[in-house]
């Protein structure tokens, strides 16, 4: 299989990993917080990893340009507000319909990236980002308790959400792209260490102009927090390096395995049996996989 995929299925791996880290830390501080140590306890992980990919490449490191500056500056402040509206969500009595909202992230790659983006999408690769949705909203339907209404608060957060994690992906991969070399490790790798210390900065000063008592939670958890620094920046590896060599809207298809990956989990370490709706979505989504495979 391509490089691409590898780097998306090691990047789901670790999504889902880092999101077990992540629920255990906000159960002892703010959500806002426990979105920070991704960052903060990440960057040096993120300095370490650009310096070793810096160190055994033979590509001289480029200059930085406009577009690689603000593609990626965009990206990471748009990474922060689908993670606020995300906890957001979770604050509304009607999850279900926003996390369902949430889910439609593929499909707005997928257009947003066609219209504005020259992603190149071919006809089975539409029908598998089509597919792919329809099993994951499936999955997350049976799992919420299905919807009761079709459109209100829930729902407008989590489109917003869908909709910057979305542009999010398409200005990593337009920042990384911006370089003009074919070095996807180096580049990936700048661009991920660029997002990651202006979040830290960003998430840091919030903290400290709002509850600067979230510190001392943080680092009485250092071990748990270094955990989630440490998967969040593998995570993140993979998926900028996918976005650099394949389109967007590809990656976050094949991503969606994560939910495969999840209810896993729950099957055989939990002993959890899925519904019927769910063994539907998820045949969906393993159809949609392979149909992406097959049509890439």
């Amino acid at each position: 299989m391509e490089g691409w995929v590898w780097w998306t299925l090691l990047a789901a791996c670790m999504q889902s990993v880092r999101t077990a880290g992540q629920k255990h830390l906000s159960g002892n501080i703010s959500a806002i917080a426990a979105t920070m140590v991704r960052y903060l306890f990440g960057l040096p992980f993120a300095l370490a990893y650009l310096a070793a990919v810096i160190h055994y490449r033979d590509t001289p490191v480029p200059e930085l340009n406009r577009t690689f500056l603000v593609a990626a500056l965009l990206a990471g402040l748009l990474q922060i507000v689908a993670t606020v509206l995300l906890v957001r969500l979770f604050t509304l009595r009607n999850f279900a319909v926003g996390s369902t909202y949430v889910r439609t992230e593929v499909v707005l790659t997928a257009i947003i990236g066609f219209l504005f983006f020259t992603e190149d999408i071919s006809v089975p690769g539409w029908i598998a980002i089509v597919v792919c949705v329809s099993g994951v909203v499936l999955i997350n339907l049976a799992r919420t308790g299905g919807i009761d209404r079709i459109w209100n608060r829930s729902a407008a957060y989590g489109l917003g959400a869908g909709l910057a994690f979305a542009l999010t992906s398409l200005l990593i991969r337009r920042a990384s792209l911006s370089f003009g070399i074919d070095d996807s490790l180096l580049t990936a790798s700048m661009t991920l260490c660029y997002m990651v210390t202006w979040q830290t900065l960003v998430t840091v000063s919030w903290i400290l102009l709002t509850d600067r008592s979230q510190f001392a939670g943080v680092f009485r958890m250092w071990r748990p927090s270094t955990f989630v620094g440490l998967t969040s920046v593998v995570g993140s590896a993979g998926w900028f390096t996918a976005m650099t060599l394949e389109s967007a809207s590809y990656v976050k298809t094949l991503g969606q395995v994560e939910f495969l990956i999840t209810l896993g989990i729950g099957w055989f370490y939990f002993r959890e049996r899925p519904s019927r709706v769910e063994l539907l979505g998820m045949l969906l989504i393993v159809s949609a996989v392979v149909g992406l495979l097959t049509a890439g």
